[in-house]
């Protein structure tokens, strides 16, 4: 008889529940097994430094002409400005619409410490993040798994490999061979994905408890309506508009969507989507390009997420911001929302800058935020990894680098392995 228990997504789904679970029951117990959870992500971030550079490298050194690899990147970059400036838009347009913060009581809300995102915001600056591009140096990169300059990195070496002609041959099989052996080390750390899930639910339902979502629950309903507003119909409509369809990729991910799900991270599921998106057939040099690119430049859920706090906690202190200021906002914000690539805590950061550099918002006013963060960094995740598989497929299909058959063929092997 067939145990269900194989299936990885049921795995995942089970952890989760049973992290709630213990959480609600014995919440010191939850907060206990918060090394679980960041033991995973840290095995995941292991992994994806050399995911991240082999992909991109031979992505490039496959493209052999660096007219297209600039090609691709520009189209990229145009399309991520695109779609997170709609985010934020319709992040505005509901929050403008229903009000979460109007006539909230504050007394009820706990403030934390949010010094330190109130410092790292006021340092938060475009240039400074067009100095952090480039790293000073490589190893730093990887040590610290900055995805960003780890790309950087990436491409230097891609377009050197190109330049050297067939001298880089022997290099390029080394690396192909390489990442091989990497592939099957993901494999490995995957496998211990529900143990990661069930940690950090456990600690957040543990730490926090259901009772911190009720003082802000309409913000955080808000903002889970919005996204799923945005994938339903914005990210639909550009898929249905690319001749593909977004149930289908959504299918094809859901393990990877259940992984951010469980760890609150987009970052966790990074490796594994990268494999998966080629083996739905996008070509690897547009997975190695843009997927990476994405995780700094195209971050939907965050984009929602900055747009809709910003004018909450206006609402919440009683400010009123005309049309004309909140175009403003919305300005400041596609150019933060940018300068968080690589950034611990990013969410608070971006807007502790925000807040600093508009001055019509308390800055301190994001400490209201801190008890249920955490519950909405679940909605900004998933949102962040729907919207860059979007954009790699639809990039992909663009420049002809899209093969139908492989995504017929991984549908059934996934259908198989469901009904083994």
């Amino acid at each position: 008889m067939t145990n269900p228990l194989r299936h990885p997504t049921l795995r995942v789904l089970l952890a989760i529940l049973a992290g709630v679970i213990v959480g609600l029951v014995d919440p010191e117990t939850g907060r206990a097994l918060k090394p679980l959870g960041d033991l995973f992500v840290n095995a995941v971030k292991l992994v994806t430094a050399p995911v991240v550079f082999l992909t991109v490298t031979l992505g490039i050194a496959a493209m052999r002409d660096l007219k297209r690899v600039g090609r691709v990147g520009l189209k990229a970059l145009l399309y991520f400005e695109v779609v997170s400036t709609a985010a934020l838009g319709i992040g505005l347009a509901v929050v403008n619409l229903t009000k979460p913060g109007a006539g909230l009581d504050m007394s009820h809300l706990a403030k934390g410490d949010v010094t330190r995102f109130v410092e790292a915001g006021k340092g938060l600056s475009w240039s400074a993040f067009l100095v952090h591009l480039v790293p000073s140096s490589a190893v730093d990169a990887f040590a610290r798994g900055d995805v960003l300059q780890i790309v950087i990195v990436a491409i230097l070496v891609g377009v050197a490999m190109v330049l050297a002609g067939p001298e880089a041959e022997p290099l390029v099989g080394t690396l192909e061979r390489l990442a091989k052996v990497v592939y099957a080390g993901v494999g490995l750390v995957m496998l211990a994905a529900p143990i990661g899930a069930f940690g950090a639910m456990a600690y957040t339902i543990g730490a926090f408890g259901l009772e911190a979502l009720l003082p802000l629950a309409r913000l955080l309903l808000d903002v889970y309506v919005t996204m799923t507003l945005f994938v339903g119909v914005v990210l639909w409509g550009i898929a249905r508009w690319s001749g593909f369809s977004l149930w289908r990729l959504l299918r094809v991910i859901r393990d990877e969507l259940l992984l951010v799900l469980g760890t609150s991270s987009s970052e966790a599921a990074l490796p594994r989507l990268m494999v998966k998106l080629e083996r739905f057939g996008c070509a690897r040099p547009i997975v190695g390009l843009v997927l990476p690119a994405g995780y700094s430049f195209n971050l939907d859920g965050t984009a929602i997420y900055l747009s809709m706090a910003t004018i909450f906690l206006a609402q919440v202190y009683g400010i009123d911001l005309p049309l004309g200021t909140q175009l403003a906002v919305l300005g400041v914000l596609m150019i933060t929302s940018k300068g968080a690539a690589g950034v611990t805590g990013s969410g608070f950061i971006v807007l502790a800058s925000t807040l600093a550099a508009i001055k019509v918002v308390p800055v301190e006013g994001v400490a209201l935020l801190l008890g249920v963060d955490r519950f909405m960094s679940e909605a900004r995740a998933i949102t962040n990894l729907i919207g860059n598989a979007v954009g790699t497929v639809v990039l992909a299909r663009h420049e002809g680098e899209f093969d139908e058959t492989a995504g017929a063929v991984l549908e059934a092997q996934l259908a198989q392995r469901a009904a083994a």
